[in-house]
């Protein structure tokens, strides 16, 4: 189960590719203002860990997610200039996809686990090449559902805390320079570090309870 888990993540690989771009456009953005150079640099260094992956001939599933991640953030970037947003509105409009995302996903995983088909379960089928065999098992549906609910807070405590943040930027009841700040360090503390305390939780649980497997008849 671990094995599997690991490979369906992507491993600290996948995480640092997934990461990279996110943290350059942040740091660019806090350091020099320029929305359209910290655009360009993060895809930069999205296409370099592509061009890097593509010659080692391995799975590029987790550079695209990040330049799919960019290329949303940038149309809503684009949307809030076509309405005659400054700088300031067009940062603060990057952030909003991440939001949404992190909201959706997390209703979505607490849907799987509500219905008894928890999200996990589907990832572990998905390299095993079954999707639907674990969920024959009562014990490893249970186990898929504490861990999808764990992979749930990270998502919730970023639309807990950014949301608000955001809301009252858009309002006018908050500096959006103080706002677009906030959320750059937010993005960053909340990415990968959330994601890996919850990853450290689902080890833990995994290590505690052991996985539940049935002898073949």
């Amino acid at each position: 189960m671990r094995a599997q888990l690991a490979k369906a993540l992507g491993g600290r690989r996948g995480m640092v590719e997934a990461a990279v771009p996110t943290i350059v456009f942040t740091l660019l953005w806090l350091t020099t203002r320029e929305l359209r150079l910290a655009l360009i640099v993060s895809v930069a260094a999205a296409v370099v860990l592509l061009v890097v992956r593509l010659v080692q001939r391995t799975t590029v599933q987790f550079v695209v997610n990040a330049l799919v991640g960019i290329g949303i953030g940038w149309l809503f970037v684009t949307i809030a200039a076509s309405r005659g947003g400054d700088a300031d509105d067009q940062a603060l409009a990057y952030f909003l996809p991440g939001i949404i995302y992190n909201g959706g996903y997390a209703v979505l995983m607490a849907l799987t686990c509500i219905v008894g088909w928890p999200l996990v379960g589907f990832m572990v089928g998905s390299v095993t090449g079954d999707p639907t065999a674990w969920h024959a098992d009562e014990q490893v549906v249970r186990l898929c559902a504490k861990l999808t609910w764990l992979l749930t807070l990270p998502c919730l405590v970023r639309v807990l805390v950014q949301g608000p943040i955001w809301l009252a930027a858009n309002s006018g009841s908050l500096d959006v320079d103080t706002a677009v700040a906030a959320l750059g360090i937010l993005k960053i503390a909340f990415g990968w570090p959330l994601q890996l305390a919850a990853l450290a939780g689902m080890l833990w649980v995994l290590g505690r309870n052991k996985t539940p497997v049935q002898q073949p008849a």
